[in-house]
């Protein structure tokens, strides 16, 4: 899925190792930044805490400005990153489920991971019930309802697809764009924890 194989000329398990010390920092910095902790993350849902939302907009634009320049340079081929086909209507009823589950387990998959190398019961429950759900969902694919909608066939499959292939324009232009969303959630997000925590309001 990160092209250093192909780009780089590094051994496959060159890269699983890579891969593999990615994982580990990446679930020791979500830890240390409290997203481990269900009631922290859930706090975003009452706009009392907005860490979880600015720190991961922060990642996307970090990421999207190192492919972006990386690409420009000729060190990156933008082609060779794997990106999920897009499944319009299936998806949106996969991202509802998720949602769902999120605002009511207080945990995504990642953070349910970390809860659980930190033996929090609530996160191991809560990756039981997203195994669970994996179980129930493999067993009702082979249904042709849900097959059907999930089929390459269907009127909301587009393949592989990018904001700047679906726009017409070049990368660039979307990354600047989504920086200035990004700013201007920044700037939503700190009103609303200003207005909605009642300990920033005593300060």
């Amino acid at each position: 899925m990160f092209p250093l194989v192909d780009t780089l000329g590094f051994a496959e398990l060159t890269d699983f190792v890579i891969a593999f010390v990615l994982g580990v920092g990446f679930g020791f910095f979500l830890e240390q930044a409290g997203f481990g902790n269900a009631d922290k993350l859930a706090m975003q849902f009452y706009f009392r805490d907005m860490a979880v939302f600015k720190v991961m907009f922060a990642a996307i634009v970090t990421t999207m400005t190192g492919l972006i320049v990386f690409s420009s340079l000729g060190l990156l081929d933008l082609d060779l990153i794997y990106i999920n086909p897009t499944y319009l209507w299936s998806g949106v009823v996969g991202g509802l489920i998720m949602g769902f589950g999120f605002i009511i387990g207080g945990y995504c998959p990642g953070t349910a991971l970390v809860g659980v190398m930190t033996a929090r019961i609530d996160a191991v429950f809560s990756v039981l019930g997203g195994m669970l759900g994996m179980f129930v969902f493999a067993e009702l694919v082979p249904l042709k309802p849900i097959m059907t909608f999930f089929n390459l066939e269907t009127e909301g499959f587009s393949g592989r697809l990018t904001l700047w292939e679906w726009l017409g324009v070049k990368p660039g232009v979307v990354g600047f764009f989504v920086m200035l969303i990004a700013v201007a959630g920044f700037v939503a997000a700190e009103w609303a924890e200003r207005k909605f925590n009642p300990k920033l309001q005593e300060v």
